[in-house]
C-alpha cells in the first residue's frame, strides 16, 4: 500500500469518495427491513406467524433478507445505511442481528452507515458513541461489526456529539449530523426563522461546518469526517446549505418512495459532482412490490431488488451528467 492509499484508508471522507469513484455511484441503499413488507416466500420459509411478528422467526427472516439485499446491491453501490430501529424492536436478539448485518456489509466491501440518530450529554453520549461507533472494544464484538459512520442529532450542541467526533478523528470513522430532514413536519423546527432572518436549519448548518473544519477532521479531498444529513426541502434552502457547508459530505434522504426527484437531490452536489451521497431505501429493497419490477420479482424477489438498485444508480448518474 502506498502512502497515499494508506492516507485514504485512514480518513472516512477520503475513503468514501474513493469508493464512490470506484463504482461511479454517489449513492447508498438504505436497509429499513419492516417485517410486514418482506417477501412472502421468505416469511413462509422462516414460518413467521402473521399474528406474532416479534419473535425469533421474524428476526431470522429479517436477517436473511438483509444479507441477500446486501449481496445483490454490493456490486453496484459503495455503501449501505442500516436503520437500527428495525432491529431494536426485537430487543437483544435484534441488536445481535444488526451487528451481524453490519459485519456482512463490511465484509462485502461496503461502507456502512449506522442510522442511529444518537446524542445526549455527558457520560450518556459517551456511552452511545462507544456502543455505536468505536472499534476499540476487543473481544466484545467480531471485527467489522461496528459501522464506519453513524447519524447523530445536534440538538444538544457540540457536547452531544463530541465523543463521536473524538472517535471519528482517532479511528478514521465518520458521522452525519441531522441538519435538514425529509419528514413532512420538519419545517416546524428546522424552518423556524431566527431574529437575524436565517432559518434554524441554516444556523445548524453553520455550526456543523465549524465543527467539521476543526483540526484533524478534513481529509486530502477537502471533505471532513463530519458530514450532514440534508434533504432538499426546497431549492433555496438546499443551495444555502450547500454553500454554508463546503467541507461536509451530504447524506441525502428522501429520494424515491419519499418523493424527492433526481433533479432535486442533484442540488446537494457541488458543481464538480462531489459532496453528496443520495440514499434510497424502500424504492430499492421493496422493488418487488412496485409495478415496474413485479415481473422481475415474480420468479425471484432478488432480481427485482437488483433492477431497482440499477435504476436508482442510473437515475443519479444521469442527472449529474446532465448538469
Amino acid at each position: 500500500m502506498t502512502d497515499q492509499q494508506a492516507a485514504i484508508a485512514r480518513h472516512f471522507a477520503d475513503r468514501f469518495l474513493h469508493a464512490i469513484r470506484e463504482k461511479n455511484a454517489p449513492v447508498c441503499v438504505g436497509l429499513d427491513p419492516a417485517i410486514e413488507r418482506l417477501p412472502k416466500a421468505l416469511l413462509a420459509k422462516h414460518a413467521v406467524d402473521p399474528g406474532d411478528t416479534h419473535g425469533s422467526a421474524a428476526v431470522a427472516a429479517i436477517h436473511e433478507f438483509c444479507r441477500e439485499v446486501i449481496d445483490v446491491v454490493a456490486p453496484h453501490v459503495p455503501a449501505v445505511k442500516i436503520n437500527i430501529a428495525f432491529f431494536e424492536r426485537f430487543y437483544a436478539e435484534g441488536v445481535r442481528a444488526y451487528s451481524s448485518i453490519v459485519k456482512h456489509a463490511r465484509d462485502a466491501g461496503l461502507i456502512v452507515i449506522g442510522d442511529v440518530k444518537r446524542a445526549d450529554i455527558g457520560h450518556s453520549t459517551a456511552a452511545y458513541a462507544d456502543a455505536q461507533l468505536s472499534d476499540a472494544r476487543p473481544g466484545r464484538l467480531p471485527d467489522g461489526a461496528i459501522p464506519d459512520a453513524v447519524t447523530v442529532n445536534p440538538y444538544f450542541g457540540f457536547d452531544g456529539i463530541e465523543p463521536f467526533v473524538r472517535i471519528a478523528r482517532e479511528q478514521g470513522k465518520g458521522l452525519f449530523v441531522l441538519v435538514q430532514t425529509s419528514n413532512p413536519s420538519a419545517g416546524e423546527v428546522q424552518g423556524v426563522v431566527l431574529s437575524d432572518g436565517t432559518q434554524m436549519s441554516d444556523h445548524v448548518g453553520s455550526l456543523v461546518q465549524r465543527w467539521a473544519s476543526a483540526a484533524g477532521l478534513v481529509g486530502s479531498s477537502g471533505y471532513s469526517a463530519i458530514g450532514a444529513v440534508v434533504s432538499p426541502r426546497d431549492l433555496p434552502s438546499t443551495k444555502r446549505l450547500r454553500t454554508l457547508m463546503p467541507n461536509c459530505l451530504f447524506l441525502v434522504p428522501g429520494f424515491g418512495a419519499q418523493g424527492r426527484t433526481a433533479g432535486e437531490v442533484a442540488e446537494c452536489f457541488k458543481p464538480d459532482g462531489t459532496g453528496a451521497i443520495v440514499a434510497a431505501s424502500r424504492s430499492v429493497i421493496y422493488a418487488y412490490d412496485g409495478d415496474a419490477h413485479k415481473q422481475a420479482g415474480a420468479s425471484d424477489w432478488r432480481c427485482a431488488v437488483e433492477a431497482g438498485c440499477k435504476e436508482f444508480v442510473r437515475a443519479i448518474r444521469t442527472v449529474l451528467s446532465d448538469r
